[in-house]
C-alpha cells in the first residue's frame, strides 16, 4: 500500500475497534488524542505510509533482545506509539540548489519534499509499562538503520536511570541474534591497522554506543540545561522527566538544538510525579491545551495514560487506563499489592497513586498523610484569643505567620498569612503561578511591592490584618533567624510578655512536631486554607537515630514555612498556656 491521505492506520484502527467494543478502557486524555488522530485521517494534507513501522517492528523483533537476553516481541502499545511516530507525512515546498549537469554552476529551484509529521512524542504512563525499552527500540533503530551520521542522546534525572535505556541495546549487541547485528559485531575493536572490514562496526565504548560505519553514536547526558542545549542531536529520549525535581524544561532545551536538523525526533517518557511545582506541570498544561484543541500542534504526539478518578483505584478492570501493558510487562498482582500498601501505609499513598495510577498528588507526604491534609469547612475566629507564630527565615522570598486558636478539648483552629515580593511571584513557573494565584484569591498570601520584602511594611500589613479580624494575640513565637527588626517592633508596640524564641533544631522541634502530628491524625487541627494544605503536603521530616525529628528545609522551592510558623505558635502556646485560661 502506498501513501494515502484517507487510510486508517493499521494498529490505530485495531486499537480504536477494541475501544469501541469496550475491550480496552481509556481515560479522557487518550480519548482526546484519538480525536486528534481521527482529524489527521480526515485531513487531505496529511498522508499515512504503512511501511516504516513494519520495518521498525521487524528490526526490533529480529535484532533486539530484552535486558536479560531473551527474545523481544513488540507489544501492541509499542506498535501503536511507533506507528504514530513513523507513519504520518506531509509535503512541503522548499527552495533547493540544483547543480548544472555539466558540473559548472547551478540554480535554485522549488521542490516538493516529503517530511515526517511527528517530531515530539510524550508518553505519560504508569510504572512498569516498559517505557525505557520503547526508548531503546527507537534509539537502536536509528543508530543502525539510518545511513546518515547522527548524534543521539538519552537523558534522565540520574545517569544510572539513563543507563536503563542503554542496557537492552548493549545486551542485543553482545547476543547478536539477528543477521544485521551478527555482521556489525564481526571483527575486533583492537584491529586498528588492518582492513576496516575486519573491524567491529557496532560496539559499546566509553563514548557510548558507536556505529563505526556511519560515524553515529548514542551517549548519555545529564538532565541539566547547560549539558543539553545547542547539541544538534537528531534523536533524543528523555526518561522520567516528571518524576524528578527539575526546575527547567529539558525537552525544550533539547528541541532548540535538535531543530537544526530537518528530521529530528524527541521521545519523552515518564510516569506521573509527586513534584507539583517543577517544570513538569507547566509542560502538562501545554499538552492539555493541545489535546483540547486550544492551539493546534500536529507535530506533537501525546499518549497520556491515567485513571480519571481516584475512585477507580479500587476497580482492577479500570487499571488499563493507567497502564496499557498490565499483564504483559507487569502483573495485576503487583498493582494489587501497591493498592494494599497505599491503604496500610499512608506515607506511601501519594507516590503510589502518582507512579502507578497517574493521579498527580501534592508532594510526598512523608510526615502528614494525604487524609491529614484535607481541608476542613470554613471557620471564622473573630475576637478569639490566639498564639501567633512567625517564620521569617527567607525574608527575601517568603515570610509566614500562622495563628493558632485553642478551641478547648485539645482542638485548635488555624489561620495563616504569608508574604512574597512581586519579583518572586513574577519568576514562578506557569503551573506554580496558578497555585499561588489561588492562595492570593483566598487571602492567605499577600504580594508586596519591590524586589526584597520590607519587614516594616510586612509588619504594618499584618497589624492591619489582625485589627480587621480582631484577633486577640496572647503570645508570639518566632524563629530568631532574620527576625530581630520585626520582633523588636512587636515588643515595643505590644509589650514583651509572651514573646518566645523558638530555635530551630531537633532538640526544640521534636516534641511539638510529634504533638502536631497527633492533632492532625485526629483531625482536630482545623485549617481551611489551601496554602496550609499545600505546606503540610510538602513537609518532610529528618529523623536521627534517637528518633528526634526536625523539619527539612533543603527543598527551597517546596514551601513549608506556614507549618514552621504553626510549630512556633504551638511552642509559644505551651509556654504561655495560663494566658488562655
Amino acid at each position: 500500500m502506498a501513501l494515502s491521505n484517507k487510510a486508517v492506520p493499521k494498529y490505530y484502527g485495531r486499537f480504536r475497534e477494541a475501544v469501541i467494543r469496550g475491550d480496552i478502557p481509556i481515560c479522557k486524555e487518550i480519548e482526546m488524542e484519538m480525536h486528534r488522530i481521527d482529524d489527521l485521517i480526515a485531513n487531505p494534507a496529511m498522508y499515512y505510509d504503512p511501511e516504516p513501522v513494519e520495518g521498525w517492528v521487524k528490526f526490533c523483533e529480529n535484532e533486539l533482545t530484552l535486558t536479560d537476553g531473551s527474545d523481544l516481541h513488540l507489544l501492541d502499545s509499542f506498535k501503536l506509539w511507533g506507528e504514530q511516530v513513523f507513519c504520518w507525512y506531509y509535503f512541503k515546498e522548499r527552495t533547493v540548489y540544483r547543480p548544472h549537469p555539466t558540473g559548472h554552476g547551478g540554480k535554485y529551484v522549488k521542490k516538493r519534499i516529503k517530511k515526517r509529521l511527528i517530531t515530539k512524542q510524550y508518553l505519560i504512563v504508569g510504572r512498569g509499562a516498559a517505557k525505557s525499552l520503547y526508548d531503546t527500540c527507537i534509539q537502536a533503530y536509528y543508530l543502525t538503520v539510518d545511513p546518515s551520521t547522527t548524534h543521539q542522546i538519552t537523558t534522565a534525572f540520574t545517569m544510572k536511570q539513563a543507563e536503563e535505556v542503554m542496557t537492552p541495546f548493549k545486551t542485543a549487541i553482545i547476543r547478536s541474534k539477528g543477521p544485521l547485528f551478527q555482521y556489525m559485531t564481526e571483527g575486533s575493536l583492537q584491529n586498528t591497522t588492518g582492513s576496516k572490514l575486519n573491524r567491529q562496526k557496532l560496539a559499546s565504548t566509553k563514548v557510548g554506543i558507536q556505529n563505526f560505519i556511519t560515524g553515529s553514536y548514542l551517549e548519555i547526558r545529564p538532565m541539566t540545561i547547560d549539558k543539553l542545549q545547542g547539541l544538534r542531536c537528531k534523536i533524543a529520549t528523555v526518561d522520567e522527566w516528571l518524576s524528578a525535581d527539575v526546575r527547567e524544561n529539558p525537552i525544550e532545551a533539547i528541541e532548540q538544538g535538535a531543530s537544526k536538523n530537518d528530521d529530528y525526533l524527541i521521545i519523552a517518557t515518564s510516569s506521573e510525579g509527586t513534584v507539583r511545582n517543577g517544570s513538569g506541570d507547566t509542560v502538562k498544561m501545554d499538552l492539555m491545551k493541545i489535546l483540547k484543541g486550544d492551539y493546534i500542534d500536529p507535530h506533537t504526539s501525546i499518549w497520556w495514560y491515567k485513571l480519571d478518578s481516584i475512585d477507580e483505584v479500587g476497580k482492577p478492570e479500570m487499571w488499563l487506563k493507567a497502564n496499557p501493558n498490565i499483564d504483559k510487562t507487569v502483573t495485576y498482582e503487583v498493582y494489587q499489592q501497591a493498592v494494599e500498601k497505599a491503604e496500610n501505609s499512608p506515607s506511601n499513598r501519594n507516590d503510589i497513586l502518582a507512579k502507578r495510577f497517574g493521579i498527580p498528588m501534592e508532594g510526598q507526604t512523608y510526615f502528614f498523610t494525604y487524609e491529614e491534609t484535607l481541608l476542613h469547612k470554613k471557620r471564622s475566629y473573630w475576637q478569639m484569643p490566639c498564639s501567633l507564630g512567625a517564620d521569617l527565615s527567607q525574608g527575601d522570598d517568603f515570610c509566614a505567620f500562622t495563628f493558632l486558636f485553642p478551641l478547648g478539648g485539645g482542638k485548635f483552629g488555624v489561620k495563616t498569612r504569608n508574604y512574597i515580593s512581586e519579583v518572586t511571584l513574577r519568576k514562578l513557573p506557569a503551573a506554580m503561578r496558578v497555585k499561588y494565584d489561588m492562595f492570593i484569591q483566598e487571602d492567605s498570601l499577600k504580594v508586596m511591592p519591590g524586589t526584597v520584602l520590607n519587614m516594616m511594611e510586612v509588619y504594618d500589613d499584618l497589624d492591619a490584618f489582625i485589627a480587621d479580624h480582631e484577633y486577640d494575640v496572647e503570645c508570639f513565637g518566632y524563629d530568631p533567624y532574620n527576625a530581630k527588626e520585626f520582633v523588636e517592633r512587636w515588643g515595643t508596640e505590644n509589650g514583651s510578655f509572651g514573646i518566645e524564641k523558638v530555635i530551630q533544631g531537633a532538640r526544640t522541634e521534636s516534641v511539638p512536631l510529634g504533638e502536631l502530628k497527633k492533632l492532625a491524625e485526629e483531625r482536630i487541627l482545623y485549617f481551611d486554607e489551601e496554602l496550609m494544605k499545600f505546606a503540610m503536603g510538602n513537609c518532610i521530616i529528618i529523623e536521627d537515630t534517637n528518633g528526634n525529628r526536625k523539619l527539612s528545609k533543603k527543598r527551597y522551592d517546596q514551601k513549608i514555612d506556614a507549618v514552621a510558623a504553626m510549630m512556633d505558635a504551638y511552642v509559644a502556646y505551651k509556654l504561655n498556656i495560663d494566658a488562655f485560661e
